[in-house]
Formats: structure tokens, sequence, C-alpha cells
């Protein structure tokens, strides 16, 4: 079977953007213009395609990342060419900061990503957390400042938000003809035309020429558009400084070139809501971000051998894919989205997981649109897809060729912060709460399920209290399980501050075979490394989120087959802490020295003294406690912004800055976790209802000691 379009017509896109930006609005104006949809879904109806949980409706909100399918030829092209249409893989994902890992892990799998920005607001705190995903994850963008119908609309405030708190490489590619309700349409700055979006639903793009009155602040943006693009190809820019002036052709190939190295961030403008301008952004997903071919080759290793390996966009390489997401269907079970870096998978053939070392039939093989699905039978290289019938398979697992194993790098997601004690409110509910707790767990990396070993009761974990609020709902409308949930609790953690060294003995005789385990240890704080230096790491030297272990044993004091026992027995040393229970975070350990006995020792022994050890060293190494702090950003009106920072400060707020937006002033602060909870309610009662407040996971800080003895005394 061959594929339906060429890899280099494919486009992997993610739509980013911070809550209420107008992220799905827009999706809903793609789908609708791509011919995915007839009838355009609003977020204040309920009916959007790619917002289909209950949930999701009913908060006008994105919980979860929707993959969609569609095909688009642009503007500029014959509609009957063939040869000019691209297939579009999009992922909607969600704002809202509890379920920023659904863009982490939407942005490891995407080749490139549309920014969404409020036209009034600007740059807004989860727009750079995004953006520093998206940095990390080095995807091209092209920021589309939407919403320029609003009352208080700027297109010139929200570029330069862009410019002062994201990067200095966005450049505009559009400006608005008219504002607020005057909104009509866009110049393009290239082309210097100006485009204008009528018929139903502007679905008719006119060209037309430029506004004789913006003519002047046409001309200037253009030269300096012109100047950004040739800056970044030294042959163009000195012919361009000789006096000669690229073509259109030439500018945007040069363009494409410096946007997949993220060298530019294109600017384009409209509103989604009212059908303006989102037409020219898709044809700028097509003429500037990458195809699957543009990218570099994926990373990985073999997991036989420990060797880098790599794997190039291609239908003819090894397969190899990234699970990048699990859902539960209702109809079909367990669906895993994957995206094919190279090869291709036929239904119904067999794929290796390195993780498991196992194999796995691939029942059927779906193409998602939202929750609707297209079974097909073969899917290639850049592809998209979702997988029925894989039992194993977890978030961030390789699926590949058996007969040639690569595993890709793993996803790595942030810890909980929160947590609340559930039980179910029946015997039947109980057997059931189990399982749907692992089940969601499965499919949310950042939700956490653990028993409490002294009390017996189940604890669940995530990113903040909306988030657990969600958990719950599904538990009940999903698995019908009622269930009785506790307080929202802060996830704290402990860390130890100083060196120390411990020695774990672990001497058992009864009748018979006897136990016998003795180590020598050496703690202290954990360094922070950067990528390089996480590569020059001697190989004695393991590193895992929180902790680092070194295996300094020469000679066989303590064979071999024990030190993965040891190492085991210091992580569960760790998972109890030495101060007030909470799990230790952040510890380097070196194993030294130690002894064993030719009949008596074994792999049990090893583990238990090893657990000894580390508590033990933990104790002598100055413990303390850490809290979350959440980075906390409030849009008050100037009148109530003296009550608010009092009110902030008396939260143990650090107070970062204020600035103005609009008619409001914006005060940031860093507060800890624990003082933020139900802060809505008291912020809506200080502002007469007028101010609204975001709150993001910052980092984790050592707890003051009078709030240490309390934490310390409520655990008692």
């Amino acid at each position: 079977m061959e594929r339906d379009y060429p890899l280099e017509k494919v486009r992997n896109i993610g739509i980013i953007a911070h809550i209420d930006a107008g992220k799905t609005t827009t999706t809903e104006r793609v789908l609708f213009y791509t011919g995915v949809s007839h009838k355009i879904g609003e977020v204040h109806d309920g009916e959007t395609t790619t917002d289909w949980m209950e949930q999701e409706r009913e908060r006008g909100i994105t919980i979860t990342s929707a993959a969609v399918t569609c095909f688009w030829t642009p503007t500029y092209a014959d509609i009957k060419d063939k040869s000019k249409k691209h297939r579009f893989n999009i992922i909607d994902t969600p704002g809202h900061i509890d379920f920023t890992v659904e863009v982490k892990r939407s942005l490891r799998v995407l080749d490139g990503a549309v920014v969404v920005f409020d036209g009034v607001a600007g740059v807004e705190p989860q727009s750079e957390t995004n953006w520093r995903y998206a940095d990390e994850a080095k995807v091209p963008r092209v920021c589309f400042i939407n919403k320029l119908d609003r009352t208080g609309a700027s297109f010139e405030h929200s570029f330069s938000t862009i410019l002062d708190r994201l990067t200095k490489k966005a450049v505009r590619m559009q400006i608005p003809i008219g504002l607020e309700e005057k909104h009509e349409g866009v110049i393009d700055l290239l082309q210097m035309k100006a485009f204008y979006f009528e018929g139903e639903m502007g679905n008719l793009v006119i060209e037309k020429e430029i506004p004789e009155e913006l003519k002047t602040e046409a001309e200037k943006f253009h030269s300096e558009l012109v100047e950004k693009i040739v800056e970044t190809d030294e042959v163009m820019m000195t012919e361009y400084l000789e006096g000669m002036i690229p073509s259109i052709e030439i500018l945007k190939k040069t363009l494409r070139k410096a946007v997949i190295a993220n060298e530019i961030f294109p600017v384009f403008a409209g509103s989604a809501l009212k059908n303006k301008g989102v037409q020219l952004v898709l044809d700028a997903v097509v003429d500037y971000l990458p195809a699957p071919t543009d990218i570099p080759p994926i990373d990985g290793i073999n997991p036989d051998t420990e060797e880098p390996a790599v794997r190039h966009a291609s239908d003819v390489e090894p397969f190899s894919a990234l699970a990048f997401k699990v859902a539960t269907d209702p109809f079909v079970g367990q669906i895993i989205f994957f995206r094919v870096y190279s090869g291709s998978l036929m239904a119904g053939s067999y794929i290796y997981n390195p993780r498991t070392r196992n194999k796995e039939r691939i029942g059927r093989i779906l193409r998602m649109h939202a929750n609707d699905r297209e079974e097909v039978k073969q899917v290639f290289a850049g592809e998209i897809a979702a997988a029925v019938g894989l039992k194993d398979t977890i978030t961030s697992d390789t699926l590949c060729d058996e007969n040639n194993p690569i595993e890709l790098n793993r996803i790595v997601f942030p810890e909980p912060v929160i947590q609340l004690r559930i039980e179910p409110k029946t015997k039947a509910d109980q057997e059931k709460m189990g399982m749907a707790l692992n089940r969601l767990a499965q499919e949310d990396p950042t939700f956490k399920v653990t028993t409490d070993q002294e009390t017996g009761e189940t604890i669940i974990a995530g990113m903040g209290e909306l988030h657990l609020e969600i958990i719950v709902d599904r538990l009940k409308r999903e698995f019908t399980v009622e269930a009785n949930v506790g307080k929202p609790q802060v996830a704290y953690r402990e860390t130890i501050t100083g060196n120390s060294e411990a020695e774990g003995k672990y001497i058992k005789q009864s009748g018979g075979r006897g136990n016998y385990g003795h180590v020598k240890i050496k703690v202290k704080p954990m360094v922070m490394l950067t990528k390089e230096e996480m590569e020059d790491l001697p190989k004695n030297t393991k590193r895992s989120e929180g902790f680092e272990f070194i295996n300094s044993i020469k000679g066989g004091v303590i064979p071999q087959e024990y030190i993965a026992p040891c190492e085991k027995g210091f992580k569960e040393g760790l998972d109890r802490g030495v101060v007030a229970g909470f799990k230790i975070v952040n510890v380097s350990v070196e194993l030294w020295d130690g002894s064993y006995h030719e009949v008596d020792s074994n792999e049990m022994a090893f583990k238990i003294a090893s657990s000894m050890a580390i508590q033990d060293a933990c104790r002598r190494a100055s413990p303390v406690i850490l809290e979350p702090m959440m980075k906390v950003e409030v849009v008050t009106p100037d009148k109530f912004m003296g009550d608010v920072t009092g009110n902030l400060s008396s939260k143990r707020a650090l107070i970062e800055g204020m600035e103005d937006r609009g008619m409001n002033k914006v005060i940031k602060a860093i507060v800890p976790l624990s003082e933020m909870f139900g802060y809505m309610t008291g912020l809506r009662s200080m502002t007469e209802g007028r101010a609204g407040f975001t709150m993001e996971f910052f980092r984790y800080d050592i707890v003051p000691q009078n709030v240490a003895e309390t934490i310390i005394a409520a655990r008692k």
C-alpha cells in the first residue's frame, strides 16, 4: 500500500495559548475552512468539535488535547490543483495551567505550532510557559494575535509584549485594518496587499489595494520585515546592502528556512470569532512551518547496546514511533496516540516495546477527528494516529521494529504539587475505584495514586485543584464511582542541606539460612546540571528525577548482583522522609564500602540495609521541608491594588513587580501554594468581583522554621 500524501505535503501542528485566548475558536474556524465540519461550533454554546468531553463543554475550557486530520489548499493556489493540497494533523491543546502536561507531550511529537494571543492582554503567564516548552522542544512557531475585534484590542501592544517577554525574533507579517468594532481585515506586509474576508463565515478571501491612510505605516513595516529576512542569509544581506531587492518568492523561501531554524517567529493578525485572518494563518503553516522531512532526525539509543541511534523521516527506514497519549474510549477501550517517526505500520502487525522488552499486536489503527474515528490499514512516517489493542503501552513508550530496536528519548513530566484523600462510598464502589484510578493514572502522567502506609487511605495527587476536581468528576461520570473526597493538601517534599555518612547493617539469623547485608554510604545535596554536564557524567553515576546514585565499590566488597537491590533500597528509603514523612528529593548517594556473606547474603538483605542506611544518613544531613511556590499574576482595577498587594503580603508572597495592562494593574508575585487555597473567593470579595488571577508552579523552596513546626505538628 502506498502513502496517499507525499511527506513534504504533511504538517503536524499544535495550537497553543493561554486560557481564553481563543485557541479552540481558532481551531473550529480551521476545521470549517478545511471542510472537516460544515458548521462552526462555538465555545460559549458548548458545541465545539475538539472540546468533546462533557466537562470541557460545561466549563468552556479545553482539558485534553484533541487530534484532528484535515486538508488545506493555500488561498493563492488553484483549488483544483491536487499538487497544492496539504494534509494537516492538528492538536488543539489546553490553556489552563493544571493541564499543562497536555501541551508538553503534544509539543514533543509536533513539528510546528501556531501560538494564539489575546489581542487585548497580549502575552499572559501560560503563554510564557507554553513558549518555554516549545523552546525546549525546539518547535518552530507562527504567532496569531487574535480577538482584535474586542474593546481595548491593540495589535501593537500585544506585539510589544511578545518582543518583551518571549522573543526579540518576532516580526510583523501583517497589520490589522481597523481595531475593535472597526476591524475589517489585514494588510500582508510581504506582498503589500490588503485582504478582506467576505461571504458566509468569511470564507471568501478578497485581495485589494492597501487603504491610503495605512500606506505609510505599511511601507515602514515592510522594510523592517525585508531587513529581518535578509539578515538571516549572508549572501542576500550583501546583495541587499548593494541595492538589490529580492523577489517575494526568494524572500518566502529564505523566511521559511529562518522559521524552521527558529531564527524568526512571524506574527499574524485577525479575529477568529469574527472570521477574519484564519485562512492566511493556514497559508503560513504551509509556507513556513516544517514538513517531517525538514526537521532533524530523531535521536534515541539502541536498548541492547546502549549506543546512540537515529531515525530519519522516511518510509523505508525501520519502523519507530513514540506513544504520547493514552485515552479511554467508551466504545473501543484503550487507545494509544502515537507519532510515527520512520517506516510504516500495518494493522494486525506486531510492534516491540523496548521498556517492557515485549512484543504486542496492533489490533486496529485509527485516524482521529477529535472523538470521531476513521479506520486505516496502514500509517507512514510523519503521521499521527491511534492504536487499539495495546495493553502494556504507557505514555512516552517507544514502539519499534523488533529486528531494529530503538528507544526514543522519554518525555519528562513535572511532579504533582497538590493531593487529597479519597475513599469509595460503598463496597461496590471500592473495586471499581481502584480500576478507574489506575486507568486515569495511565492516561495522565501528572496524576499519581498512592496508598498511605500508616492509614491505608488512598491519596490522589495532581497539578492543581481543578485538575483533581475533573478527575473526581470523571470517576463519577465515566466509571460510575461515588467517592468521598478530603480537602486538598499541599504535596510537600523533604531534602537535605548538608553532607553525612552512614552505615546500614541487616543481619538476621533464624533456623537455616540467614540474612546478611552491609553497606557504607555518603550523602550530599544533588547539584542541578546542564544537559552538556549530564552527558559528561562518569559511567558509575546514574541520575533520575531528584536522585543520583554513585557506585564507588572497588574490588568486589559487594558483589555486582547486589548493587541494583542497593539502589532500589536507597530509592525506597527516600520515599518516607525523616522530618515529617514526606518524600525526600534531590539527594546524591555514594555507595563506597560494605561487606557480604558467602551464604547468608541475598538481594532482600542488601535492599533493607540500604534503606536503613539512607534514612540514617538523611537524619544527620540537616534535613528540611520544601514547599511548592507558585508564580501568581493578579489583574485588578487600580483602586483595589493596595488591598490586593497587602493581602498577598500576608500570604508570605514575594511581590516581584507591577505593570499596567489597559485600564488594569497587573501584580506579579511568588506565593506558597499552601496560602492560595480558596484565593479566588477572597479576591472577588476584596475587588467587587472585578479582579482575576492565574497561577502556575514555579519551584520548591525551604519552608520557614515556624511553618515547618506547624506542618510537623499536623502530621503527628
